[in-house]
């Protein structure tokens, strides 16, 4: 049985669905905090159990019977973050997980410039050592981020972000078709994927030339403040800076044709995405 956690969140939720669209749903299993909000995909006949990464022991019984498991990455930073996706991986090789699969990020590494990229090369770390097998998908950057970076845009004519690079968006829904693929082709991948990323990489002087409006460099500081009266917390406002200092540095500014392989088609362009 096939077992993706985090099944009704916006990336989990759409994987189910393509994964149902290349295997029967008795082969499907989902773990979800909450599964009333899971019925439809219980009268669909895949099985729906509780299973919540912040309490360890409802995590045997969620993944009980699993051939593989998709961990998909929770809402959370740093250390938490890393221990509770850590500790959801142990419980699926407890359970006898032939292999775990980890939705990770394209820039994963150590030193990146951007925190969840830390948090997920961490991550992929412990699965290295675990020795067992393990596929990180090297998901690109949502291009679905673009509505916040968006926002007011259309009222004030012009983008007025920090300084950036180029960055591959990706769409989320392909991210899901391409995971659904990989789940149905088990082994397709040991280790981490190539980069599975949009096919170009562009920074926002193309997304302001595409939208027909100015590009404005804003301070990095000056803009945190500016987040920061607007409500933003401190934290996250300094976790955005740090997707412009990444991209600043080529963290982003990739191309590769792994996901087009995938999903036997084009990436869906950026321009289609705001």
């Amino acid at each position: 049985m096939i077992i993706v956690t985090g099944a009704t969140g916006q990336l989990g939720s759409l994987i189910v669905e393509r994964l149902l669209e290349r295997v029967p749903a008795e082969a499907v299993g989902v773990s979800v905090r909450d599964p009333d909000q899971a019925t439809s995909l219980a009268e669909r006949g895949v099985r729906v159990r509780r299973g919540d990464f912040a309490e360890p022991d409802t995590l045997a019984a969620a993944f009980e019977g699993a051939t593989q498991v998709l961990v998909v990455s929770v809402n959370a930073l740093g250390a938490e973050n890393v221990a509770m996706t850590t500790g959801a991986i142990d419980a699926a090789y407890a359970a006898g997980a032939r292999r775990v699969l980890y939705t990770s990020q394209q820039a994963a590494a150590a030193d990146s410039h951007f925190a969840p990229a830390r948090d997920h090369a961490a991550v992929e770390a412990h699965l290295r050592a675990g020795g067992r097998p393990f596929t990180a998908l090297r998901n690109g950057y949502y291009a679905e981020s673009l509505e916040f970076q968006l926002r007011g845009v259309s009222e004030r004519g012009s983008i007025a972000l920090p300084a950036d690079g180029p960055v591959s968006w990706t769409a989320r829904a392909d991210l899901a078709e391409a995971a659904a693929v990989i789940l149905a082709d088990e082994g397709r991948f040991d280790g981490p994927t190539p980069p599975l990323i949009g096919a170009e990489a562009v920074d926002f002087d193309h997304v302001a030339a595409l939208l027909g409006v100015e590009r404005t460099v804003v301070d990095d500081d000056a803009w945190v403040a500016g987040l920061i009266e607007t409500g933003v917390p401190e934290a996250v406002a300094k976790l955005f800076l740090g997707s412009f200092l990444a991209s600043r540095a080529g963290e982003f500014d990739r191309t590769d044709p792994t996901l087009a392989t995938l999903l036997g088609r084009a990436p869906t362009p950026v321009a289609a995405t705001f």
